[in-house]
Order: C-alpha cells, then structure tokens, then sequence
C-alpha cells in the first residue's frame, strides 16, 4: 500500500466528522463492549502468532532495523507470543477465570473490599502501557467470591486493549452478574503511558474512575469506602 493510499485511507476514516488527524491525542470510548470482528475466533492462537510475527517482522524491516542481528531476529515471534498468551490474553473468552460462589454462612452483611489489586493493560489508542491499581467492593446478597477470583477479573478485562472507563465498567458489570446484585463498587486508579512517555509527557498525573452500584452509590458509602482505601 503506497503512502497516497494510506493518506486517503486515514483521511475518510470519520468520527463526528472529524478525521483521526483533527481527533489527534483526544480521549475516544466508544461503548461498553471492547470492539471486536464477529470472526474474531476463526482463527487459531497459533495461527494469529504466526501471522502477527510475519507482520511485526515488516514493521521492523519498515523501520531499518537489521532482522539477521542475533539480537532481533527473534523479536517478532516474541512479539506475538507476548500479544496472544499474555498482554492481551483478555480478549479471547477462553481465558476468563471460572468462578465457583459459596454460601455466606459467616452472615457478613458489611462491604468487603479488595484493595491495591495492580494490574497492566494497554491503551488501544497507541498500545503503550495503563498501570495502576483497582479497588473492587461487593456487599454480598447471600454468597461470597474467593478473594483471589476478585483480582482475576480485574486481570481478565485488563489483559486487552483498553480504555480506563470501559475497564471499570466491564468489571463491575461482570461481577453485577457473578454476584447477582447490585452492590458492587469498583474505582480504578492508573498512570497512561500514552500521556507520561510520549506526547503531552506528563508524568506526574493520574486517572481516576469509579464505579458505584445499589447501595454503594450513596454518599455515606462512597466515604465508608474511601476511608478503607485510604487506610
């Protein structure tokens, strides 16, 4: 594909009627669901590793870098190894953690939180790193989730491409359905890359989102809550 094509190929992808030039560094979230073909699945991880690895291979080669160098002949295949088993492992259904409920028969009727859960993802605007720690609270509705479960879900979603708000939001609407109540809370604390290590170069902000359902969104909960983070 030649530079013209790639220029107008750029050009005619709108949103708003603005081109992704005009759009620039702007924050995008587009819905809920992390965008996905409908033949996402057709084929294998192995087949995509393979596929990923010629690609990467030409993004390097584009870039003049010597592929026959010792050192980076072997990038592409772990490139795509790194995309598919790990940093984006969220996106294949397979992989969500199973989840077994139990009965509360310690009769706990206060929230519990799990705090400080840390997690990396990537932003799907530059696929550069997200950092930054999760705070998951549920008040149970007659059953309880294993305590290790809460920070796989955090993991699951965050193994993706993805954007902070849909990140909060696919976890607690996860757990809405896990849990079968509304009292979930989840608030996400996070450093973007994309904003401290290119661009902008702030390096000293963060992003903050928050999540408050059935009896946590309340302010007397919401300060209940805070106070067990900040504790």
């Amino acid at each position: 594909m030649n530079t013209e094509t790639l220029n107008a190929k750029k050009n005619s992808t709108k949103l708003n009627e603005f081109t992704i030039d005009d759009i620039g560094d702007d924050h995008l979230y587009t819905g809920i669901e992390t965008p996905m073909k409908k033949d996402a699945f057709k084929i294998t991880d192995s087949e995509k590793k393979e596929r990923i690895a010629i690609l990467f291979e030409e993004i390097m080669d584009v870039m003049g870098l010597d592929l026959t160098d010792d050192s980076l002949k072997g990038t592409p295949q772990r490139v795509a190894k790194m995309y598919i088993d790990e940093i984006f492992s969220g996106l294949n259904p397979a992989n969500k953690p199973k989840v077994a409920l139990f009965d509360n028969k310690y009769k706990y009727n206060q929230m519990l939180v799990e705090k400080n859960i840390t997690f990396y993802s990537n932003c799907e605007h530059h696929f550069v790193p997200i950092i930054g720690k999760a705070h998951v609270a549920y008040i149970s509705s007659g059953k309880v989730i294993g305590l290790s479960k809460l920070n796989r879900i955090v993991q699951y979603y965050a193994k993706r491409p993805q954007v902070q708000e849909r990140l909060t939001n696919q976890i607690a609407n996860d757990l809405k359905g896990i849990l079968e109540t509304e009292n979930i809370a989840v608030i996400i604390d996070a450093k973007h890359l994309c904003v401290s290590s290119r661009g902008i170069k702030d390096d000293t902000s963060a992003t903050v989102t928050a999540f408050y359902g059935g009896e946590f969104n309340t302010p007397e909960k919401i300060r209940e809550l805070q106070n067990y983070i900040n504790n």
